[in-house]
C-alpha cells in the first residue's frame, strides 16, 4: 500500500477522518430525508462561517472556477462593466470569464507578490462606475492576501456590488459578509474547508439576489442561481443531480469548523503560517510575497542557493510531504506550500522535520534542528 503523503499544496488539503467517513457512507437518494437534512445543514453552516444572516447560499457540483463563473454571470449583465482587482493568476481568470461571455471589464493589476492598494481602488472609482468589483482574496500563484475589508469599505460608498473570490481563504481567513457589506463570496470545498474537491460554493447577499432578479435571462443554464434557488430552499426538489457524497462530506467539514470555533480557526491558521515561516527562515529560505500581503493559508518560498526545484520536491515527497511548484515568472525558483484547512500542530512538526531531512539528503549545510527549534518557539509562545 502506498504511503499516505501530507498534502501541503494550495489545495486539496488533508482530509479529516470524520470527513472521509462521511464521504465513504453509502450513496443515498438525492431527495432522501438524509440528503435534505444534511444539505440544509451545510447551507446554514456555510452562512454562519461567512457571517451572513440574510441572503442565500448555494452548493452545486463543480469547482472553484464554476463558482467564479456563477458569481459573475448572476450579477453583471451583458452591456454592463465590472472591475477586477488582480494580484495574479486568478484575477486574470476572472477577466477571462467575462471575455468568454462578452461582458466588458477593466483591470487594476498589482505586481506579482503584492496586491492592489485601497487608495488605487478609491481613485479608480472616482472616474468610473461598475456593476461589480471583483477581487481574489488570496491568489494561489503569488501568495498575496488582498486587503478585502478595506476594499469593502470603499465599495460601500458606491453603487457597485462587491464580490470576493474566497477559494483560498473562506473558512481560514476572516470574511464577514454582513458586517463588511460583501455581496458575494465564492469558494470551493477543497482548501480551507478541508473537504474533497467537487463542489462550487457561493453565498449571495440580499442585494446580489435582487440584482439577479432584475437581469431577466442570463447566458447560462446550469450556472443560473435562480434555477438552483428552489432546490436550496427545498432540497427535495430536483434540478440536477447533486454530488450526494461530497455534500455529505462538506456538511461534516462545516460542522468541524463550527465545533472548533470560527474565530479560533482564524487564529490557528495565522499561527501555523507563522510557525512555518519561522522554520523556513531559520533554514535559509525566503518568501516571494511582499510582507504586508503574506497570506495565512499558503506561502510562496524561494529556494536558498544550491537547492534545485525538482530535486527538492521529489526528495520531500519521499519523506512524506507534498508541496507544489511555482507558476508564471517564478516557476522553478519557488515552491508553494499550503498550510490551511484541518492541519494539526503535530502535522506541522512532521512537515518541518521532513524539510530538515530533505535538506540533509541534498547536502545542504545547516545546523540540524534549526527549523524545529524555530517552529517550537512560535508554537510555545502563545
Amino acid at each position: 500500500m502506498t504511503q499516505e503523503k501530507l498534502l501541503l499544496i494550495p489545495g486539496p488539503t488533508p482530509v479529516h477522518p470524520r470527513i472521509i467517513q462521511n464521504l465513504s457512507l453509502p450513496t443515498v437518494s438525492h431527495v432522501s430525508p438524509t440528503m435534505i437534512e444534511e444539505l440544509k445543514g451545510a447551507l446554514d453552516n456555510l452562512k454562519n462561517i461567512v457571517f451572513c444572516k440574510k441572503g442565500e447560499a448555494f452548493i452545486v457540483a463543480g469547482a472553484g472556477t464554476l463558482a467564479m463563473e456563477m458569481a459573475l454571470l448572476n450579477t453583471v449583465a451583458i452591456g454592463e462593466r465590472y472591475l477586477v482587482l488582480s494580484q495574479g493568476y486568478f484575477g486574470e481568470r476572472m477577466a477571462q470569464i467575462g471575455q468568454s461571455f462578452g461582458i466588458e471589464h477593466d483591470i487594476l493589476q498589482s505586481s506579482w507578490g503584492g496586491a492592489v492598494l485601497p487608495e488605487d481602488l478609491e481613485q479608480k472609482l472616482k472616474d468610473s462606475t461598475y456593476a461589480a468589483i471583483v477581487c481574489t482574496h488570496v491568489d494561489t500563484a503569488t501568495g498575496a492576501c488582498a486587503p478585502v475589508k478595506d476594499y469593502a469599505d470603499i465599495v460601500s460608498k458606491h453603487s457597485s456590488l462587491f464580490i470576493i473570490d474566497g477559494v483560498c481563504a473562506t473558512g481560514g481567513i476572516e470574511e464577514r459578509m454582513d458586517p463588511w457589506g460583501v455581496d458575494v463570496i465564492l469558494t470551493a470545498a477543497q482548501k480551507c474547508f478541508g473537504t474533497p474537491p467537487g463542489l462550487a460554493i457561493l453565498v449571495f447577499s440580499e442585494e446580489a439576489m435582487a440584482k439577479r432578479r432584475t437581469m431577466g435571462s442570463i447566458p447560462a443554464y446550469y450556472s443560473d442561481i435562480l434555477r438552483w434557488l428552489p432546490i436550496m430552499k427545498n432540497p427535495s426538489k430536483y434540478f440536477s443531480t447533486p454530488c450526494v457524497n461530497e455534500i455529505r462530506a462538506f456538511f461534516e467539514g462545516t460542522r468541524i469548523i463550527l465545533e472548533e470555533g470560527i474565530e479560533e480557526r482564524f487564529l490557528r491558521h495565522e499561527k501555523i503560517a507563522r510557525v512555518f515561516r519561522a522554520a523556513l527562515s531559520a533554514l535559509g529560505f525566503s518568501f516571494f510575497t511582499q510582507e504586508p500581503f503574506l497570506a495565512d493559508t499558503l506561502s510562496i518560498v524561494f529556494y536558498p542557493e544550491g537547492i534545485e526545484d525538482i530535486s527538492f520536491r521529489k526528495t520531500l515527497f519521499g519523506k512524506g510531504v507534498v508541496v507544489a511548484g511555482g507558476l508564471g515568472p517564478v516557476a522553478g525558483k519557488v515552491f508553494r506550500m499550503g498550510h490551511m484547512g484541518n492541519l494539526s500542530f503535530s502535522q506541522v512538526r512532521f512537515a518541518v522535520s521532513a524539510l530538515e531531512d530533505t535538506l540533509a539528503s541534498l547536502d545542504y549545510r545547516f545546523e540540524s534542528g534549526t527549523g524545529l527549534k524555530a517552529a517550537e518557539k512560535v508554537l510555545s509562545a502563545d
